[in-house]
């Protein structure tokens, strides 16, 4: 089996295995994405969080709005904040869904998922997140959470995606990056305000759903014609 380190550092995987390998990856997980019968939520944050915690209730108060909305929820499902988030989707009567991977610390399947499937590799992973869903709203992070956040904003801000929120909740915890980005990327021309812009910051659960409900719903007025992504599979 070749494994992520095999392909991306040490370079001892041959390219055709490593190619079936990753394709046969992609293909189970679109298999487990075309499960998903309703418009999904992506919800990110740190798995090293408790269930005490800020961000593990604010998780969980968001999740169990999107269940309430009859909307799918999707994680990483993990701990931490993944489990917030697949525990008041359950709670809220929506359609909990983890997108695990292997992982040698901290990573194990939490007990909240309708539908689950470990990944070996983080790209088809990542893909497989942004397939079937409508929005992302992420939480308190580390590298990953950060590193879903900038893999949405730049789909966006390159067309890859459209018409897809991106909520940071907890403003005291985002903010200074925001400030930052504003008085460095933005001062100096590398990104747009619009690109900045993209990005919307609440503390409350309500209005972080109701902003991903409310943008789903500009989408189906605005292309009426066009499939959602939970009738496309």
């Amino acid at each position: 089996m070749a494994s992520d380190r095999q392909i991306l550092d040490t370079g001892e995987s041959a390219i055709d295995l490593s190619v079936a390998k990753i394709a046969d990856e992609f293909r189970a997980g679109f298999e487990k994405v075309a499960l998903i019968d309703r418009p999904a939520a992506a919800l990110f944050g740190s798995a090293r969080v408790h269930e005490d915690s800020k961000p593990y209730r604010d998780a969980r108060a968001v999740a169990r709005r999107f269940g309430e909305a009859d909307w799918a929820v999707v994680t990483g499902g993990g701990p931490g904040v993944m489990e917030a988030a697949n525990r008041g989707c359950k709670e809220g009567g929506g359609l909990s869904v983890g997108f695990n991977i292997k992982l040698p610390h901290e990573q194990h399947e939490n007990p909240y998922l309708d539908i689950w499937h470990e990944f070996d590799h983080f790209y088809a992973r990542k893909v497989c997140f942004v397939r079937p869903s409508e929005g992302f709203v992420i939480f308190p992070g580390g590298f990953g959470t950060l590193d879903e956040l900038f893999e949405a904003l730049t789909l966006i801000q390159t067309g890859k995606i459209l018409h897809f929120p991106v909520v940071l909740f907890d403003t005291a915890y985002w903010l200074e990056m925001i400030d930052w980005i504003r008085s460095r990327p933005l001062t100096e021309g590398m990104v747009s305000l619009d690109d900045v812009e993209l990005l919307h910051i609440t503390d409350d659960a309500d209005a972080a759903v109701d902003y991903v409900l409310e943008c789903y719903e500009r989408r189906c007025a605005d292309n009426p014609a066009a499939p959602h992504k939970a009738d496309a599979e």
